[in-house]
């Protein structure tokens, strides 16, 4: 008998049983002096001890505010020390923390803080082109005329309180800054009887996952699923006591909060925030600096500061490891990364938002052959099976369904039962809609998507959501939406349109119709008329074709990667 897709991760490392706000303190406690953050567009640096102290204040201001364990507490802002501080206040004061994605526009900031009944909201006043203040204004105009945390908007029923970032004063909202000043002995002592009571199965965070049906799904996790996945992912890596780990990824998406900031709490280590997003040059500088021994990032990040003019000046030989993980990564860009980068223990992982992310991860020592080519091993604690369209496990090296159980797996969609359920089987597996291979020797390879997803430089992207949106606009009639190669971000997206009898339509005007109401990567950078899609005897639409034709009509080129 043929042996079968199934793989479960040993270790003789035990889960960690705390929750998030334990594990701090005894982290702080043990390593006060060791350097815990390095933001370095803010010129912050912080050991263990000095980050406790803005941890625990800034929790019990939240508490002296009114907010309650359980609240769900939003926060919209780019990488920087108030993100850190607000994720272990929140997690210490029994908080739900909502992740909301810098990009989001109006409809979609709207969308995710209604969903999840957000009480309260952390916001940077502006980030590059997006002005968040004046999207919350332009949501819920009753902000300036309202007592800060007494807000009351018809758009937004939930929101009461509003916290801004920097020290510019905002109508209706409180500075973070006050907010660190606000709690009282009584609001310590009681946030310790909170920490007390918390069970590491709680729910912590909230991330938003596109949905096939057009609107995002609120991935649901625990101090147990983050806290262990954080802590896996530095073994992997071997991660050190006292390393730097230089994190231009986002902290919206789990690669930034889990990844680095979770896993270089539970190495005891340093997190390096290079600058508020993605800047190659600003990255290439700090590891410098720094000293930085660990580099996370996407393949288009990794790309970007291959490519940079003057890469060759500096000196990254303090580089050792990393991840590159988000999307599928190039070889050849892989084999440069080590070369080039001065990484030779550099890793690949794989994973998704409702596995905390990862799932698989090559080891350092891996041969550089595997690491190229495949996604590595199953992480210590999980198991993985490959199923076929019945659910049967298909021998090695058969593709199939991915589906992941363990520790790892969120707790669910938020509000949101039938979804969940359509995720989420009755033996606990997470049905991940990727479709990929496991070989003799345990090591996954991601062959394709069962879904429509596109991957668009580390954005996950699921085309129903941006034809649901564009059937808003009066002159479609029926819009199609699929992802092609692209050497830069990896796929782009292109929007089939039928424009509706007696209406006129033009590419610009469809971009200017999704400027400022959907994030910028979601906005289609080819755009077709067409009088009808392609389609089966029965009248399902080929998204396949349509993806094939646009390939040829453009002349791209599909490279392979791992």
């Amino acid at each position: 008998m043929p042996e079968l897709s199934y793989v479960s991760g040993v270790s003789d490392r035990p889960l960690i049983g705390q929750t998030i706000g334990a594990y701090f303190d005894a982290v702080a406690a043990g390593h006060p002096d060791r350097p815990a953050l390095i933001s370095r567009h803010q010129q912050i640096r912080w050991t263990y001890a000095e980050l406790k102290d803005r941890v625990d204040a800034f929790a019990a201001g939240l508490l002296a505010l009114g907010l309650e364990p359980g609240d769900r507490i939003g926060i919209w802002a780019a990488n920087c020390w108030e993100w850190l501080v607000t994720q272990y206040a929140t997690a210490k004061a029994g908080l739900i923390l909502v992740n909301i994605n810098p990009a989001y526009r109006t409809s979609e900031a709207e969308y995710a803080l209604n969903k999840v009944a957000c009480r309260a909201l952390i916001t940077a006043p502006s980030h590059k082109t997006s002005d968040y203040v004046g999207m919350l204004r332009e949501l819920a105009p009753e902000l300036a005329g309202a007592q800060p945390g007494r807000l009351a908007a018809r758009r937004l029923p939930h929101l009461t309180l509003v916290i801004t970032l920097g020290e510019a004063a905002h109508a209706g909202c409180l500075p973070f800054a006050e907010v660190l000043t606000a709690g009282g002995d009584q609001h310590r002592a009681r946030l310790a009887e909170i920490g007390a009571r918390l069970q590491f199965d709680d729910p912590i965070n909230i991330q938003f996952t596109s949905g096939t049906t057009g609107f995002p799904k609120g991935a649901t996790l625990s101090h147990h699923n983050i806290l262990n996945n954080g802590f896996f992912v530095g073994e992997a890596i071997g991660l050190q006591p006292g390393e730097k780990l230089c994190a231009p990824v986002p902290l919206y998406h789990c690669f930034g909060m889990v990844m680095a900031n979770l896993g270089c709490l539970t190495h005891a280590a340093c997190v390096v925030y290079p600058a508020e997003a993605f800047e190659p040059l600003a990255v290439l500088q700090t590891v410098e600096a720094e000293r930085c021994a660990v580099l996370y990032g996407v393949p288009t990040m990794f790309i970007a500061m291959l490519g940079h003019a003057e890469f060759g000046r500096f000196d990254l030989s303090s580089l050792r490891t990393g991840i590159m993980a988000g999307s599928p990564c190039p070889i050849e860009v892989m084999k440069e990364v080590v070369s080039r980068m001065h990484m030779p223990e550099v890793t690949i992982a794989y994973g998704m938002t409702e596995t905390s992310p990862v799932s698989f991860q090559s080891s350092t020592d891996d041969p550089l052959e595997r690491r190229v080519s495949t996604v590595g091993r199953i992480q210590p604690h999980l198991e993985v099976k490959v199923v076929d369209l019945e659910g049967r496990i298909v021998p090695r090296g058969e593709p199939g369904e991915l589906c992941t159980r363990g520790y790892s797996v969120m707790l669910g969609y938020w509000d949101d039962p039938e979804r969940t359920a359509e995720a989420l089987d009755r033996a606990g597996w997470m049905h991940t809609g990727d479709l990929a291979t496991i070989d003799e020797g345990g090591y996954c390879n991601i062959v394709g998507r069962i879904k429509d997803m596109v991957i668009r430089g580390g954005e996950n992207i699921y085309p129903r959501e941006i034809e649901e949106f564009l059937y808003r606009h009066p002159a479609v009639q029926d819009v199609q939406v699929v992802g092609v190669p692209d050497t830069r971000f990896g796929e782009e997206l292109v929007a089939w349109i039928v424009v509706r009898p007696g209406a006129a339509l033009t590419e610009d005007e469809v971009r200017a119709f999704c400027k400022d109401q959907i994030a910028h990567y979601k906005i289609p950078r080819y755009v077709k008329f067409v009088e009808s899609f392609p389609t089966t005897v029965t009248g399902k639409v080929q998204k396949f074709a349509m993806r094939e034709a646009m390939i040829a009509e453009l002349d791209l080129v599909l490279e392979k990667t791992a």
